[in-house]
């Protein structure tokens, strides 16, 4: 059996954490237009940087730039709660060809 090499991957992990270059990719910005808007961004409720790394979560940025556009919130909730275009049988009914429960069960 053949040891890996150290700089072999075995498994390809997507970063969650990126650095303000790929957060700014992220709203199709360049890294110095996202620097300039940055504070902006921020009074609006952009996620911050991690204090310590100075990395931006993508799935803040993600949930950030969804949450900017309620209406569309509103029309996928109102959908899910939409009922169904033709009646829902129970498993028993379609069993038993429609008419009723099954007996015995």
């Amino acid at each position: 059996m053949t040891a890996l090499r150290q700089a072999e991957i075995r498994y390809r992990v997507d970063p969650r954490d990126v650095p303000p270059v790929k957060a700014a990719r992220r709203l199709h910005l360049t890294l110095a237009r996202f620097n300039q808007l940055l504070p902006s961004l921020i009074k609006r409720g952009f996620p911050e940087p991690d204090p310590d790394t100075g990395m931006f979560d993508l799935d803040a940025i993600d949930q950030w730039r969804k949450s900017r556009h309620r209406s569309t919130q509103n029309l996928a909730l109102a959908n899910q709660n939409a009922q169904p275009s033709r009646p829902v049988r129970r498993f028993g009914e379609k069993l038993n060809g429609g008419q009723g429960e099954v007996q015995g069960a």
